[in-house]
């Protein structure tokens, strides 16, 4: 197999490497840490700028429709800054559920702001009890006339604390344990009924604890597809995650 990056891929490489070097340096890290939301807006918009939040969103949707492999090597020069921003969150794991999960008009009217900054996106599916497995999910929507609400409780959101849109995962039907009655809703991160507490985690970023009291929400797409699409996106991150961790290694060494 030829694992080379192609001269596509190395522009893309050298590009995110260079931004990193020129405005992720430790004293800087540490400047846009102080910032409100604990991060800089001003390079999520740079990120916008070079396309690196829609590198995944289909071209038709204002991205660049690149795979895995782009996103791995955004990610692993994002860790050798250990950027604050929330990239992972919105661009691989919120992104990567409305590609998988999301109806086409559900698609079209989210992944262009994603692309270009100004919708941030974080997956509220940890439970106190979950262990983290993706199917024992105790929180629960109930159909409201056209609409859904949801009740519940999740923890370590990432990001939750700033995210305008949550992708919440909820059980429709069936036991607590149950792989099926399982599915993603949209939630207005600042409608009535939902609550957020925000906490700084160990290596800088940001999470949320969200209580969800009758919350509205928007049901993300079939039901009958959520548990393999949280499935696929969440093989997809652990790449991701694998990346920045090489990033971070490198760095260190």
């Amino acid at each position: 197999m030829d694992f080379d990056l192609s001269d596509e891929q190395r522009l893309l490489k050298e590009s995110v490497e260079r931004l990193m070097t020129d405005r992720y340096g430790f004293e800087q890290r540490r400047a846009y840490a102080k910032e409100p939301d604990g991060w800089s807006t001003d390079l999520w918009g740079h990120y916008a700028e070079l396309g690196l939040l829609g590198l995944s969103v289909d071209e038709r949707h204002g991205g660049s429709g690149r795979g895995p492999i782009e996103t791995m090597i955004v990610m692993e020069a994002f860790g050798r800054g250990l950027i604050l921003e929330p990239y992972f969150a919105t661009a691989v794991l919120g992104a990567g559920l409305v590609r998988r999960a999301g109806s086409d008009a559900q698609q079209a009217v989210l992944l262009p702001k994603v692309a270009d900054g100004s919708l941030k996106l974080a997956f509220a599916q940890l439970e106190r009890h979950s262990r983290g497995d993706l199917a024992e999910i105790a929180t629960r929507a109930t159909q409201s006339g056209s609409g859904w609400t949801i009740e519940g409780a999740k923890s370590l959101v990432l990001h939750g604390d700033v995210a305008d849109t949550l992708i919440a995962s909820a059980r429709i039907s069936g036991g607590q344990r149950d792989r099926g009655g399982i599915g993603l809703f949209l939630v207005d991160a600042r409608a009535p009924g939902v609550s957020r507490r925000g906490y700084p985690t160990q290596d800088g970023l940001r999470a949320a604890e969200i209580g969800f009291e009758g919350a509205p929400a928007e049901l993300l797409g079939d039901a009958a597809r959520a548990l393999s699409a949280m499935e696929r996106v969440a093989d997809e991150a652990k790449a991701a995650l694998c990346a920045e961790a090489v990033g971070v290694l490198a760095a260190a060494h």
